[in-house]
């Protein structure tokens, strides 16, 4: 798949962007376990404009995590268009490598952001979507793309004539959950229109599915069933970030792995936590990593009081230590299969 000249290869395996989540450090985890490509968190188009320090932070990306996608959302034009441009000269604004591309956010369902009429809140005004993303497009060198949903409730599944008009407007790629705004996270994802959406004989850009896929053999059915180019995986990557590596194994071999044992977990909880702490410094990068430590652990017996260390020390040497009793103790315990820390 390639997406203008970003080539993913064959069946590539993309980690959604999430807010508090696809920070730096998480990015170049999911890089290292076999993610193809990573988006950084959404990042607001009127902070941009403001030069508001947190969202010009949230553009500064490395080498290491490329090829990478900066997102963008809002609904005013004129704040999008200006929020694209910054995000295409990122390396002159954040410092470091800036993106390969951008993209749209029009599918956050969470209220604050789809509640104001930006994100999947776009879905209830499609010209104005089409007219952003048209505008976008014509003042950036970079490419552009889209994440969207179906639509916005039910009696809105808009997306199989949407993903036409956003084509025409030139985006390269467009992502889509299988889900309308009004379903949030609930229910299963809907895969069928993703399906015919790639099946339409005008749609000539790479489809990327997105929604569910928390397993291996679901990624390999979303290939095979509904013939999509990508696949997108958000929420079941959230202490679960090797799943990229289970993906590609399964594409590969059609063999799925046995769960990861708990040394390895420690081994990569170390390694994302080391490289946290040098991108954030030992305040921040600590505080920021206390929502992945546990997540790496779920479901191991009795877990409780060592969960607890880790989410409360404050020092960087008991934080390893810990890390090293949890090898120690559980590291013969058998491995356990999880599908990232929201169960999906």
């Amino acid at each position: 798949m390639k997406i203008a000249d970003i080539d993913l290869g064959s069946q590539p395996v993309l980690l959604a962007p999430m807010e508090d989540v696809t920070d730096a450090s998480f990015r170049i985890i999911c890089k290292e376990c076999g993610a193809d490509m990573v988006y950084t968190e959404f990042v607001p188009s009127d902070g941009l404009i403001r030069d508001a320090a947190k969202a010009i932070a949230k553009m500064k990306t490395s080498e290491e995590e490329a090829p990478i996608g900066i997102q963008i959302y809002g609904n005013d034009p004129d704040a999008m268009v200006k929020a694209a441009v910054m995000a295409d000269n990122a390396p002159e604004i954040a410092g470091g490598h800036g993106c390969d591309l951008i993209d749209i956010n029009f599918g956050c369902p969470v209220s604050k952001i789809a509640g104001r009429g930006a994100g999947s809140g776009m879905m209830r005004e499609p010209d104005k979507m089409v007219m952003i993303t048209k505008m976008i497009v014509e003042a950036v060198k970079k490419p552009v793309t889209v994440k969207t949903r179906l639509g916005w409730d039910d009696n809105s599944k808009i997306i199989v004539e949407l993903a036409e008009r956003l084509q025409d407007t030139g985006i390269k790629a467009l992502t889509i959950h299988g889900r309308t705004r009004c379903q949030m996270y609930k229910g299963e994802a809907d895969w069928t229109l993703i399906g015919k959406v790639k099946e339409n004989p005008r749609m000539h850009i790479p489809i990327i599915g997105n929604g569910d896929i928390s397993s291996p053999m679901k990624a390999k059915e979303a290939f095979e069933r509904y013939g999509v180019d990508g696949i997108m995986v958000g929420r079941a990557s959230f202490g679960h970030p090797w799943i990229f590596h289970e993906i590609k194994h399964c594409l590969i071999t059609g063999e799925v792995l046995p769960p990861l044992d708990v040394r390895s977990r420690v081994e990569l909880a170390k390694r994302h936590f080391a490289l946290s702490l040098e991108i954030k410094g030992p305040v921040t990068g600590i505080y920021e990593m206390r929502r992945h430590l546990s997540c790496y652990f779920k479901g191991l017996p009795e877990f409780k009081e060592t969960r607890m260390k880790l989410v409360t020390s404050t020092d960087p040497d008991e934080i390893l230590s810990t890390l090293d009793m949890v090898a120690e103790r559980w590291g013969d315990v058998p491995p356990i299969q999880t599908v990232g820390v929201y169960g999906i």
